[in-house]
């Protein structure tokens, strides 16, 4: 019955920024702006497939969220470090470790590399890997799950 996530919300505090934000730095398409609502949405990969809502709230009722963009594993292994830094984003890992390299999730198994919008919402991007989850391994590197996955 359920096929998939067609769409998920988040509230800001500024919804013109956030609106720049997600249009201009991670160039997601805009959909319609619902300025009485204070409510934007953007699409997400193909237009009607997955969907975006902002909601404006003020800044001291704001309940920071957390969801990823699928992407392509080349992308974050190759791309997505100097793709954020160069649009002025922090990107970090979930282990937190100062570094900036993307980690594989071998329960699943995925890799991912995250960072924050203007609201501090973390946002992630995340690619699922061929092979079968090894959970057993926790959280490691990509060479790592290379070396291991068997």
């Amino acid at each position: 019955m359920i096929k998939g996530l067609y769409e998920t919300h988040i509230e800001v505090s500024n919804l013109e920024a956030s609106v720049e934000f997600y249009k201009n730095v991670l160039e997601l398409e805009f959909a319609m702006l619902e300025e009485k609502r204070r409510i934007a949405f953007f699409w997400i990969g193909k237009p009607k497939k997955y969907m975006l809502g902002l909601w404006e709230n003020p800044k001291n009722e704001l309940h920071t969220r957390h969801f990823a963009f699928r992407c392509e594993k080349d992308f974050i292994l190759n791309q997505s470090v100097s793709w954020l830094k160069k649009r002025g984003l922090q990107p970090y890992n979930f282990l937190k470790d100062g570094t900036e390299e993307p980690m594989v999730f071998a329960w699943m198994p995925a890799i991912a590399i995250y960072f924050r919008d203007p609201d501090d919402n973390v946002l992630e991007f995340i690619a699922v890997l061929d092979g079968e989850g090894k959970p057993d391994l926790g959280v490691i590197s990509y060479e790592e799950w290379l070396e291991k996955k068997g």
